[in-house]
C-alpha cells in the first residue's frame, strides 16, 4: 500500500570537455543540451555551518529540457577530509525518497569510520523537492496528524469514502502549494543533479554510497553516466525491475520476516509481552491489537491524538528498521495490549518525522511526489503478475503482507497526481561502469535480500556483499561490511562476489 510502505530509510571545474567526451548510453541525456555548461562550471561558495561542516548551494535547472529557464538551488553539506592524502569526495544519500542528506551527514559522519573520513570529503545533499532544496509541501502539521491516522485498509464503504475525501484534499494541497515543482522532482532529474554536483565538487568521476532509496538513485545515476562512476556502493538495495505493486508485496513479506525475527528475539527477553507464545500466536495477538485499534482508537497520554490502527501499524513498522529499537517495541506493545497507545504513537511519530511542536519534515510529501514522478500510469493490479501472494507469504506468519497487499493498486495512488510522470526504466544495467558493490542484508525489513541479489545481477559489473543480520541497511551495523565497503571505496577493488559477513561481525 502506498502510505504504509515507505523505504525508510544515508574532478575539476575545468574538466567539462572530459565530462562530455564520448557519451555512453545515458551520458547522452546531458551531452548536447544547450545551456548546461553554466551549471557544470559553477563554483560552490562554501561557508561554515557549525560542527566543522561547510554548506553551499548548487544551482540546477528546474527542467533539464529547458536549461535556459527557471533554476532551483540544492542544499549541499560537506565535512572536509581529515588527512593529507585526499582522494576526492564521497557523496552519500540516506534514502526515503525524501530523507534529508544534510541531517543524515550531521548525525552519522563519525560512523563512516576514520579511513573514509581521512581520505574523502564526506558530502551529502537534499535532493530536489526535499528538505532545504525547493521542498515539496502539501499539508500542515495538524492536517498531517489527521491524514496519518486515516484507516489505510478500509473495510466499510464509510471508511473508503473517508479515505477518498482525505486523499483528494491531500492532492489539492500538493497542487496548490507545490504545483510548479511536482513535474520535476523525479529520480531521473535528481540523478542529473548529482552529475552537476560531481563537477562542482571538482571530481572527474563519482564516488558514491547510497542507502535504501539512495540505491535506486545511485543505480539511475550509474545507468545515465556509467563512464563517470569511480566507485559505487548501494546498501539496502531496491530492485528497479519490480513494479511498485510488486515492490509493495516484496516489502510486506520483508517486514513479516523482520517481525518474525523480532518475536523470536522477544521470547528471550524478560519483559516480552509474548512470553510462552509461539510465533504464530504472537502474530495473531498483534493482529488483534490492530483490529482493536480499528474498532476504537487507543488513547495517548501525550496529547489529544488517537492511536488508530494505522498509527499502531506504523509504530511497529518503525521499530523494524533497527534491532536497537526492539526493546522499545516490546515496551510499546506491552502498553498497547493494556490499552495505552502512547509509546506506539511515539514510534510512529519518529517514523513520520513529526517534531515536538507538531510540525513535520517534508519527508512524506517528498516521498509521494518523487514516487509518483517515477512511476508510469495506467497499469492494473488485476493484470500484473505478483511476486508474493497477498496474505499467504509462503505459508509463514503474515502481518504486514495483509496490509501492504490488501488490494490497493499503488498506481491508483498516483492516478490523480497533479503532474505527469517521468518514468524510470525498469532495466538499469549501467553498461561500461566501474564495478558496483551491492550490499544486501538477509533479514532486511524494508528492502528484502532478494532485491539486492536481483540488482547485483542486473548490473553488468555488479558484485554482491551479504550481511547475515536484522534491520535495514548494513554499513552502520556491521564492522565487517564497513571494512569491505571502505576498502573498495578507497581502492576501487571489490570484495569477491558473494562474500558473506556473518551475524555479529
Amino acid at each position: 500500500m502506498g502510505r504504509a510502505s515507505r523505504l525508510i530509510t544515508m574532478l575539476g571545474v575545468g574538466l567539462l570537455a572530459t565530462a562530455f567526451a564520448s557519451p555512453a548510453r545515458g551520458d547522452q541525456a546531458q551531452a548536447g543540451k544547450p545551456g548546461l555548461d553554466r551549471f557544470y562550471t559553477q563554483q560552490l561558495s562554501w561557508t561554515g555551518c557549525g560542527g566543522g561542516f561547510q554548506c553551499a548551494k548548487l544551482t540546477v535547472p528546474l527542467d533539464y529540457r529547458d536549461a535556459g529557464g527557471e533554476t532551483i538551488q540544492l542544499a549541499v553539506i560537506r565535512l572536509r577530509a581529515s588527512g593529507s592524502k585526499r582522494i576526492g569526495s564521497l557523496v552519500t544519500n540516506p534514502g526515503g525518497p525524501g530523507g534529508s542528506g544534510l541531517e543524515f551527514l550531521r548525525d552519522e559522519s563519525a560512523a563512516f569510520g576514520s579511513a573514509l573520513r581521512a581520505q574523502f570529503d564526506l558530502v551529502s545533499f537534499d535532493p530536489r523537492g526535499v528538505g532545504e532544496s525547493a521542498p515539496v509541501r502539501c499539508l500542515t502539521g495538524p492536517e498531517q496528524d489527521a491524514y496519518f491516522a486515516m484507516d489505510d485498509s478500509p473495510e466499510t464503504r464509510a471508511e473508503e469514502k473517508a479515505l477518498e475525501v482525505a486523499d483528494r484534499k491531500y492532492l489539492k494541497a500538493c497542487e496548490t502549494n507545490s504545483g510548479r515543482l511536482l513535474p520535476h522532482v523525479g529520480t531521473l532529474d535528481a540523478a542529473r543533479d548529482m552529475d552537476v554536483l560531481r563537477a562542482a565538487l571538482g571530481d572527474q568521476r563519482m564516488t558514491y554510497l547510497g542507502f535504501s532509496y539512495g540505491t535506486y538513485l545511485g543505480a539511475v545515476y550509474a545507468d545515465l553516466f556509467p563512464k563517470r562512476v569511480r566507485a559505487m556502493t548501494l546498501d539496502g538495495a531496491m530492485d528497479p525491475a519490480l513494479t511498485e505493486n510488486e515492490a509493495d508485496e516484496s516489502q510486506g513479506a520483508g517486514f513479516d520476516v523482520a517481525y518474525t525475527a523480532f518475536v523470536k528475539d522477544c521470547f528471550k527477553a524478560a519483559n516480552c509481552p509474548f512470553e510462552g507464545r509461539t510465533v504464530a500466536k504472537a502474530f495473531a495477538e498483534t493482529k488483534k491489537l490492530l483490529k482493536r485499534a480499528d474498532r476504537k482508537a487507543l488513547p495517548s497520554s501525550t496529547d489529544s491524538r488517537k492511536v488508530t490502527e494505522q498509527v499502531v501499524l506504523t509504530g511497529i513498522q518503525s521499530a523494524m528498521y533497527s534491532a536497537d529499537s526492539w526493546p522499545d517495541l516490546r515496551d510499546a506493545l506491552a502498553e498497547g495490549f493494556k490499552g495505552d497507545g502512547t509509546a506506539l504513537q511515539a514510534l510512529a511519530d519518529f517514523y513520520n518525522e513529526r517534531r515536538p511542536d507538531g510540525t513535520y519534515s517534508n519527508l512524506n510529501d517528498a516521498f509521494r511526489a518523487i514516487n509518483c514522478a517515477d512511476q508510469p500510469r495506467g497499469a492494473s493490479a488485476a493484470t500484473r503478475p505478483r511476486s508474493v501472494s497477498a496474505g499467504k507469504n509462503g505459508g509463514k506468519p503474515d502481518l504486514f503482507g495483509d496490509y501492504f497487499t490488501d488490494g490497493e493498486d499503488t498506481t491508483d495512488w498516483c492516478a490523480d497526481w497533479p503532474a505527469k510522470p517521468s518514468p524510470v526504466p525498469r532495466s538499469l544495467p549501467a553498461k561500461g561502469s566501474a564495478p558496483i558493490l551491492v550490499v544486501g542484508m538477509v533479514r532486511d525489513s524494508a528492502t528484502p535480500y532478494a532485491q539486492a541479489k536481483a540488482l547485483a545481477r542486473q548490473f553488468d559489473s555488479g558484485v554482491l556483499l551479504t550481511f547475515d543480520g536484522d534491520g535495514h541497511t548494513a554499513f552502520f551495523q556491521s564492522g565487517c561490511v564497513k571494512g569491505q565497503v571502505s576498502a573498495y571505496l578507497l581502492t576501487g577493488k571489490t570484495p569477491r562476489d558473494g562474500t558473506v559477513c556473518a551475524s555479529g561481525t
